[in-house]
């Protein structure tokens, strides 16, 4: 009834208007030789400008990604409500603009990504196999996110939507495809993630292990531009905007905050897509899915050599209160035990701090041998998984909760309407319980002392035989 209501409003509309303001209106004749097509198609090393293009597209989609993810997830609390207003709480509605602009980045990847497969990179007599593979690469990682955020999307212009089941399979064949040309340990990896989130442990677990074979600690990241844009949105608000506190961690995860932070006036903190602790958490939890403990433990160790290579960032946070209105403060001292553990929160008012800037995590050496094929075992696991993927969007995706089709493609996609798959948000009933204490904290001041109202990870685990977490299980 809608879309009928719209076609007569809009016929009316056109009925009522004179030919003289058709003329006036009629646009199409109107061409820019700068932005043609054929400024582009056929033109030597366009495939490689295409290619920046492209991962500046992923840069702009992972702006509109991490903001919700994060805020979405227990990792961190918005304070200030400058960013969404919305997904802290779990508020997935299709009149949210974010909804639309997440997306549209999205599908947008997918369409210049297909575009330059079928027309740009054929038409470029300097087209290479590297360049094709990297196509099919983006490619991949469109059908990824889609999977990853949405339970049903579109995949092609005003189509039907289709799962995120198989959404993974698009992705799967594209990694597949840039594999058939190259072989590059992130290829292997996407394939391992979207395997992981089928639920496909043979599978996963093969692809980790091409991935590490081919580099024990790859990490394939998406650069930001300071000065031209796109620049990196969460490091805005995780440091950039400084007293403003946009955004607070759970005092469990404080050591790692903030994971983006400046870079030059020229240069942003890249964003970690694809790395190397993936594969490892992945080989893990196959292991502890099999009863094998003493597996999980070598490839947990294997884990923490990889993070003991990675950057660590000495900053400059003193700026950073971590005050806000209610509570009055938060956790702000070294010497602060956090669920009994101590060494999670850095004390930012005493000199610079040192915050891993690629992977970090609360797991020692010492702590591995208490990785055993038990829930205890599995939530340590998952509380790794946690601290690595920080401010990456994993976290989101490990929740079991998806976001949904906006109002707009709703509205003007004749092959959707109200209450069809994708039209609703998922959110598993575990997760619904307990929306007001995902960010919850109980902190005295002078205290020394804070604890997190729950443990998701503790959740997680127990109910692991949910078909929307923990796929392996």
């Amino acid at each position: 009834m809608k879309k009928i209501i719209f076609t007569v409003l809009g016929g009316l509309l056109l009925f009522s208007c004179t030919n003289g303001f058709d003329d006036v209106v009629d646009f199409t004749e109107v061409e820019n030789p700068n932005l043609s097509e054929g400024s582009v198609v056929g033109v030597p090393n366009s495939s490689t400008i295409w290619l920046a293009g492209l991962e500046r597209q992923t840069a702009i989609a992972l702006n509109e990604i991490l903001v919700l993810a994060e805020l979405g997830s227990d990792n961190y609390v918005n304070t200030q409500t400058f960013f969404s207003q919305f997904l802290d709480d779990l508020v997935i509605v299709p009149t949210d603009p974010d909804m639309r602009d997440t997306q549209r980045q999205i599908q947008r990847l997918r369409e210049l990504a297909l575009f330059g497969l079928s027309t740009v990179g054929p038409g470029d007599p300097n087209y290479t196999a590297d360049i094709e593979a990297e196509y099919n690469f983006y490619a991949g990682l469109s059908y990824l996110y889609s999977a990853m955020y949405f339970s049903a999307l579109p995949a092609e212009p005003t189509g039907v939507p289709i799962s995120s089941a198989d959404h993974y399979q698009n992705a799967i064949a594209s990694f597949d495809a840039a594999l058939a040309i190259s072989a590059k340990p992130e290829y292997h990896l996407g394939k391992a993630r979207a395997y992981y989130y089928l639920g496909n442990q043979a599978q996963a677990v093969s692809s980790a292990q091409s991935a590490l074979a081919l580099g024990s600690d790859f990490d394939r990241v998406i650069n930001f531009d300071e000065s031209n844009g796109p620049s990196n949105i969460f490091e805005n608000a995780l440091y950039e905007r400084a007293t403003f506190d946009d955004l607070q961690p759970l005092p469990t995860l404080d050591f790692l905050d903030p994971k983006y932070s400046f870079l030059t006036p020229e240069r942003d903190a890249p964003v970690h897509i694809l790395k190397a602790e993936e594969a490892y958490l992945i080989l893990a939890e196959a292991n502890l899915a099999d009863g094998n403990a003493g597996a999980a433990q070598t490839n947990m160790t294997g884990l923490l050599d990889v993070i003991a290579t990675r950057e660590v960032r000495t900053i400059d946070d003193s700026i950073e209160q971590r005050s806000e209105f209610e509570p009055a403060t938060r956790p702000d001292s070294d010497d602060i035990v956090v669920n009994g553990r101590s060494g999670l929160v850095l004390d930012r008012q005493n000199g610079n701090v040192d915050v891993p800037s690629v992977s970090g995590t609360s797991l020692t050496a010492a702590d591995v041998p208490s990785i055993t094929a038990d829930d205890a075992g599995l939530t340590l696991l998952y509380r790794t998984r946690q601290e690595v993927f920080i401010a990456e969007g994993i976290r989101f995706v490990d929740m079991g909760v998806k976001l949904i089709i906006d109002e707009n493609e709703v509205l003007l996609n004749e092959n959707i309407s109200e209450g069809d798959a994708g039209t609703e948000p998922v959110i598993p009933s575990f997760i619904q319980a307990v929306i007001p204490d995902l960010d919850a904290i109980n902190y005295v001041p002078g205290s020394g002392v804070a604890t997190t109202t729950i443990d998701l990870n503790e959740i997680l685990v127990a109910n692991k035989t949910a078909p929307e977490v923990l796929p392996f299980h």
